[in-house]
């Protein structure tokens, strides 16, 4: 599923904004990543649904197998050559995507008691598997689209996800028959989802709507990935390497090849630190303050492209991105973790949904500010972004005393 998510994102600002000559759409980068932006958003904000319509109505296997089936016709959809197919085929990329994100890590869940010591290795082998997945479709899926037809390219995102869907359905048997426990969890969580907040819970939930903020202004930089670095890659980057002329669409297996070799460098970190690890807080300040200088470390390379009209190094790209990969490990697992140790047990499920929207704010917001692109000089848009973020790390810093004053016994 993550193959055919970033096999078609590593195409899909580059098929828009590539010319009708090229086979394109011919969109402005403004059209095009506003577009980008509400597809991405859209994505995380259906995943709320994709709970509810799990909990309430389908259970995770058939929620999580429905979902696969709307998103590999979806990308079957944009295989077709028309514009009202493309635009069909995002809206069933995003609806399908909705109902598998937030309900498949659920059910790595089940497959473990809570008390099961594999249950971490199992989460871990599933994280690996993601970033697998993201690692080597823009390698398969960039260079097809690039070069061979934009549309053959999204086909093969479609195949991915088929094959993970007969990997699934191949696998039901040890899946299929464990969400009972789970089922009478959240029916007994029910009859007590009434009972008013004590004040002790209004703070961490309040911990929670603060750290959302920040969370909206990391991935508003982050995922510029999939939109201004990628335009940047293939307007401005000088993408010949190893006697060959690469895709700029392979660039993006950058980011998750950095997740796969520093995830274990970082869990090891915060082990080896012990009492001295950094909080919850601190991690979140540390994320947007290597996310922001990414950016800032693409300014001077902005300014050599536009004032010297000269493609630049990949090497800033990649600099770029294993800054950001770096503050995504300090933030994104971090994030996740601590709404559910913040928040009610009964009412995790609705943080965790409304933890998505942040993703999905930022990513609108990622969008908008990718579309500034031809308004403004690259070195403000960029430079902006780095601001944005590094000032917002730092008044974290500050806020860190009351914040943890307000989690309580929650580290």
């Amino acid at each position: 599923e993550r193959f055919s998510y970033y096999g078609m994102r590593a195409l899909l600002i580059l098929f828009m904004t590539a010319t009708a000559q090229q086979g394109g759409l011919g969109f402005t980068t403004e059209k095009a990543s506003s577009i980008y932006g509400t597809y991405t958003s859209g994505v995380y904000l259906l995943a709320i649904f994709g709970g509810f319509v799990a909990d309430k109505i389908l259970g995770l296997y058939r929620s999580v197998l429905v979902g696969g089936i709307i998103i590999a016709l979806g990308h079957f959809t944009m295989a077709i050559p028309t514009l009202s197919a493309f635009y069909a085929g995002l809206v069933l990329i995003v609806i399908g995507t909705g109902l598998l994100k937030p309900n498949v890590s659920s059910l790595v869940g089940t497959l473990y008691e809570k008390d099961d010591q594999r249950r971490d290795a199992g989460f871990s082998i599933f994280y690996m598997g993601i970033n697998l997945g993201a690692f080597i479709a823009p390698l398969i899926c960039g260079p097809i689209g690039q070069r061979v037809n934009w549309h053959w390219g999204f086909a093969c995102a479609g195949f991915g996800m088929t094959l993970g869907l007969i990997q699934y359905v191949a696998g039901g048997k040890y899946i299929v028959g464990r969400e009972a426990p789970r089922a009478a969890k959240i029916a007994e969580a029910a009859t007590k989802s009434d009972a008013p907040l004590t004040s002790e819970e209004k703070k961490r939930m309040a911990v929670i709507g603060i750290l959302f903020i920040f969370s909206c202004l990391f991935w508003m930089a982050f995922e510029q990935a999939g939109s201004s670095l990628n335009l940047f890659a293939e307007r401005y980057t000088d993408l010949h390497m190893f006697g060959l002329d690469v895709p700029a669409s392979t660039l993006q297996a950058i980011q998750p090849m950095f997740v796969i070799l520093l995830s274990p460098v970082f869990a090891f970190i915060w082990m080896g630190l012990g009492k001295r690890e950094p909080s919850s807080p601190a991690k979140f300040s540390y994320g947007l303050f290597l996310v922001g200088l990414g950016m800032l470390l693409l300014v001077p390379a902005a300014r050599m492209a536009q004032t010297m009209n000269v493609k630049v190094s990949p090497w800033w790209l990649v600099g770029v991105y294993f800054l950001h990969t770096m503050g995504e490990l300090c933030l994104s697992p971090i994030g996740l973790s601590l709404v559910t140790k913040l928040a009610p047990q009964r009412y995790v499920g609705s943080m965790m949904g409304v933890w998505f929207v942040s993703l999905s704010v930022g990513n609108k917001a990622a969008g908008y500010a990718a579309g500034m692109m031809d308004k403004l000089p690259l070195t403000q848009l960029f430079g902006a972004v780095a601001a944005i973020t590094i000032g917002a790390a730092f008044v974290l810093l500050l806020l860190l005393k009351p914040i943890k004053g307000m989690m309580g016994d929650v580290h």
